[in-house]
């Protein structure tokens, strides 16, 4: 029996580059960077102060005021991508597929914004005065589980913890149980808004995030360069509607990539850094090509990972070598994260999306600030500019701490 086809008929988010993915689009096409100094909150005391916010977001565009009191920032960021996600796919959940429509959103530290919040207020005030709303508010399930109250979706309703490989992980999730018939559509990504105090100083604390370009934002996140220091913590979400290909041309839809493969591994080796070697990362990108039944030599482009951590951006090379051999000095690969900084959980979501546009487009972005390239990443990074290339079949790549690895390739869709 033949697995179905499952196509994408739907993207949508919100960045640090624009509220909607059309300008996000042209803005990352274009070469731009979404980081700025951080507004959210009083860094001045801060050694990172800089971020990827969502600059400008309404939430009460999406959704009446008291409903958006009652959610997270995280939350708010997932309905409002997913009401622009069905207005861009022309997809209705109804009585007839409403069982057969997943949600599945990857998330890595949910509602901080809440924790926070109400912490304080508990120290200030005493536990009498805590929101009952509090623990809806900040569970990171409520992301996927707010998106299908919203939409209507009844069929399974889940979130993928797994650091900042979250949203490739709630991809392939949903992918996994379209290819076992147990649903026929899914509102899927990554969602994670986490630009907070904690957030900030706990990433500091452990020497990850940029210091160097708090007077130069736009310079700071710089992929494979000799001279990076450091991820730019970043927010927002990057979701995408998967149809299995005969629902979807039952009802016309357009299509911008075929998900064709999907591979996760474990590094079995530390709780931050990657295996040194690359083996782990190597592993999830050849499970990955064996799912979508293609050989290395078929890719022409990757959507990097690519941190711009000093030990991430070296691991990645290697892994990439050691699945390409010959053929990783043709790749296309793109540092998204260079202008839109690292969206931890919701990376590989709005990598995704970047993926999909990719393919459909015709169009690789570019990787920006790659000034001085690290001898030990020698591969080509599109440093001179987003470039006009057909490619049939795409890779995204996400890593996250504890060891964990996913990769997906994406297809040109041809019919």
């Amino acid at each position: 029996m033949s697995r179905p086809r499952v196509v994408i008929t739907g993207i949508a988010g919100v960045t640090p580059l624009a509220n909607n993915i059309e300008a996000t689009w042209k803005r990352l096409i274009a070469g731009e960077s979404g980081i700025a100094p951080i507004t959210l909150f009083d860094a001045s005391a801060y050694d990172a102060r800089i971020a990827g916010e969502v600059k400008g977001f309404e939430p009460e565009a999406f959704m009446p005021p008291k409903q958006a009191r009652r959610m997270d920032r995280f939350t708010q960021f997932a309905v409002a991508s997913a009401k622009m996600l069905l207005e861009d796919s022309g997809f209705a959940v109804t009585p007839e597929n409403a069982f057969d429509t997943a949600v599945v959103l990857g998330i890595g530290l949910g509602g901080l914004h809440t924790l926070e919040t109400w912490h304080a207020k508990l120290l200030e005030a005493g536990p009498g005065r805590i929101s009952p709303f509090m623990i809806p508010m900040l569970i990171s399930n409520m992301g996927p589980g707010q998106v299908s109250i919203l939409t209507g979706a009844k069929g399974p309703n889940i979130v993928t913890t797994s650091a900042c490989a979250s949203g490739i992980h709630a991809v392939g999730t949903a992918w996994s149980e379209m290819l076992l018939g147990r649903i026929s559509a899914a509102v899927t990504g990554g969602v994670e808004a986490t630009v907070t105090p904690l957030g900030v100083a706990g990433f500091t604390a452990l020497k990850a995030l940029s210091t160097r370009h708090n007077d130069d934002p736009a310079r700071a996140s710089r992929p494979f360069d000799a001279g990076r220091d450091g991820f730019v913590i970043s927010e927002g979400a990057g979701l995408l509607l998967l149809e299995t290909l005969d629902k979807a041309g039952e009802r016309g839809a357009k299509i911008y990539a075929e998900v064709a493969g999907y591979g996760a591994s474990a590094d079995a080796w530390h709780m931050t850094a990657p295996r040194e070697d690359g083996e782990g990362m190597a592993r999830a990108m050849r499970n990955a090509l064996r799912e979508a039944g293609i050989g290395p030599s078929a890719v022409t482009h990757v959507n990097a990972h690519a941190t711009s951590t000093h030990l991430n951006d070296i691991t990645e090379t290697k892994a990439i070598r050691l699945v390409f051999g010959d053929h990783a000095q043709k790749l296309k690969i793109s540092a998204t994260k260079s202008m839109t900084g690292h969206l931890l959980g919701a990376a590989g979501g709005i990598e995704t999306v970047f993926t999909a546009l990719a393919l459909h487009e015709e169009t690789l972005p570019g990787t920006i600030n790659l000034e001085h390239p690290d001898p030990e990443c020698d591969l080509d990074y599109l440093a001179g500019g987003s470039e006009k290339v057909a490619c049939e079949y795409a890779m995204c790549n996400s890593f996250g701490f504890g060891g964990t690895n996913a990769s997906l390739i994406l297809k040109k869709y041809q019919g």
